[in-house]
């Protein structure tokens, strides 16, 4: 990559900077604004937000999304994946995809399990 120059833009080229150093801090305070929503709702937990979806609180998708989307910010502009080639971006993207979704997978068969044995009072299983 010698020679190779940074792309000076975020979101998708919506924003656009003179130098690394702009970027660095755009980049930060994107970052920042999305974790300011992720405490905003998670100290007033807005009411709307509590209904059911898919299996979890609205709220809880909510704080999902945002994570995978700071995740995606931090490895594609301070781990410079921008600047990697094609199958080597794909490698990475889909790995943490899958990783992502088999944790919310288990996260959701364990947390019910939890639940239905805190909510009868017994072990369904007892391994």
């Amino acid at each position: 990559m010698a020679g190779h120059a940074h792309k000076l833009e975020i979101l998708r080229g919506l924003i656009k900077f003179k130098s690394n150093t702009q970027k660095i801090w755009g980049v930060l305070i994107l970052l920042s604004i999305v974790t300011a929503v992720e405490v905003v709702l998670g100290i007033y937990k807005p009411e709307v937000l509590m209904g059911q979806v898919f299996g979890m609180k609205a709220l809880n998708w909510i704080f999902i999304i945002l994570t995978i989307v700071k995740a995606y910010y931090i490895t594609w502009d301070f781990m410079h994946m921008r600047d990697e080639t094609k199958a080597l971006r794909r490698v990475v993207v889909w790995t943490g995809v899958f990783l992502i979704c088999y944790l919310i997978f288990i996260l959701l068969e364990e947390g019910g399990y939890v639940f239905d044995v805190y909510k009868t009072g017994y072990i369904k299983h007892d391994f």
